[in-house]
């Protein structure tokens, strides 16, 4: 299997929604940061992307699309390893962005959690240093968002790369890909209240084993995680 999409956007832009829509629309699994979590052995195949080693098949042989942190820092590489995938860069207002992630994913709740774990170090490598290493600092990281908007935007014709809002829903996604409407509503999960979903996985007597990567017992869990 091969990855026909990429997405580029940064977490919190829409991804868990974009997601579902991918596997609706494409009839496979799309990789997320959940999948990190919940698949064994997929925090070492990110570090061994940190080291400068990675084995993209190992990471995404099971899947025909990618979303969300981390992949999405690796949209350059990933882009000439699928050269017939195409890119869809999901984007937001870059203040409700900032606002959004330090609620959620850059919280000090969850980085307390993560901190001194396998699963943290990972974090550091894919995402902080990427984007500054500070992840409470607004104008560092709106400017990082930015940054990393433009690059993708520069780098790709509109034959290949969709500029794409959740509330935009099926049409521009589904004309990118050349897929017919689904008669069903465009997801909107992954609400700041669902995300308290994941500290209490993390919190439970599974996290540690989850942040060492060792993943879910099943594929039950991971669905009623995230």
């Amino acid at each position: 299997m091969s990855l026909k999409v990429i997405g580029a956007g940064f977490g919190r832009t829409g991804t868990a929604s974009l997601k579902n829509a991918l596997e609706l629309l494409l009839g496979g699994r799309c990789y997320h940061m959940s999948e990190v979590l919940g698949q064994p052995g997929h925090i070492d195949h990110w570090l061994d992307v940190v080291s400068g080693t990675p084995n993209w098949d190992a990471i995404f042989g099971d899947y025909v699309a990618t979303v969300d942190f981390p992949a999405s820092n690796y949209w350059r590489e990933l882009a000439e390893a699928y050269p017939e995938a195409k890119i869809v860069l999901s984007v937001r207002d870059p203040e409700r962005w900032f606002e959004s992630t330090q609620a959620t994913i850059f919280s000090q709740e969850l980085q307390k959690r993560a901190s001194g774990t396998k699963w943290g170090g990972m974090l550091k490598g894919t995402i902080d240093d990427h984007l500054g290493g500070d992840l409470s600092d607004r104008e560092t990281l709106i400017a990082a968002f930015q940054n990393h908007t433009k690059q993708v935007q520069d780098a790709f014709g509109p034959e290949r790369l969709l500029t794409f809002e959740a509330k935009q829903g099926w049409p521009p996604l589904c004309a990118f890909l050349g897929m017919p409407v689904p008669d069903e509503p465009y997801p909107n999960i992954n609400s700041k209240e669902e995300f308290h979903n994941v500290i209490g996985m993390l919190d439970s007597p599974m996290g540690a084993a989850v942040m060492d990567g060792k993943g879910f017992a099943g594929p039950s869990m991971h669905d009623e995680v995230f």
